[in-house]
């Protein structure tokens, strides 16, 4: 049988994986998030207007994030509460053998072991199959706030006069610093939930009305 902290660890594990959903978005959209046209990297380099922006937060920050954050725990709430009554069955089988050692037979002993063995496997396979489905629904957010988040910046960039806008959020980034006033990851946010607003008691976005235009960003 697997040890109690183990499966502990399984059933915890899953439970903050769901509570991420969402926020996994390394690679999505590289280390530069928008590149305008025609920029190269002398003009980069000559002063031109450079921005960062934390993807990760953004996405999760935007009320659709938000909205599918707490939909993707309801979602799995029941089969996260299956996996953990199945590691309760197995502690308190644990337990029944341990306290039982000196007043059990040999064939309760026996029974008990190869039903906990039996609950084990069990919790191994719907956890592995609750972390796939998991993740692959929160793929599917990433996906589609990502992709209508990467048009919100990509017409913020232009009509700021930004060449090069980079994710902080990226485990690749070579950002060693940034200054707070070239972030424009708020500002995004703000765009974003004004472009896509959630439809009142629906879980659908509306849609993308005209956009209006963004405030300019602070230079750097």
């Amino acid at each position: 049988m697997s040890g109690p902290e183990n499966n502990k660890e399984k059933t915890v594990n899953s439970r903050n994986m769901i509570r991420m959903a969402a926020l996994s978005v390394a690679c999505l959209l590289g280390t530069a998030a928008v590149r305008a046209q025609g920029t190269t990297t002398a003009g980069a380099a000559s002063g031109a207007k450079v921005a960062v922006i934390n993807i990760r937060l953004a996405i999760a920050s935007t009320a659709e994030g938000k909205q599918a954050s707490a939909e993707l725990q309801s979602q799995f709430a029941p089969r996260q509460n299956e996996l953990e009554s199945l590691n309760k069955q197995i502690n308190d089988m644990r337990q029944r053998l341990a306290a039982g050692q000196t007043t059990l037979s040999d064939e309760e002993k026996q029974r008990l072991t190869v039903q906990g063995q039996r609950l084990a496997a069990q919790l191994d396979r719907k956890n592995n199959e609750l972390n796939e489905d998991a993740q692959a629904a929160q793929s599917d957010v990433v996906d589609r706030i990502g992709r209508k988040m990467m048009d919100v910046l990509d017409r913020y960039s232009r009509e700021n006069g930004y060449v090069a806008v980079f994710d902080s959020s990226s485990q690749n980034s070579p950002i060693l610093y940034a200054s707070s006033n070239i972030d424009v990851t708020q500002e995004i946010i703000k765009l974003y939930d004004q472009a896509y607003p959630i439809k009142a008691g629906g879980t659908t976005p509306a849609t993308r009305p005209a956009a209006s235009t963004p405030k300019p960003a602070p230079k750097p």
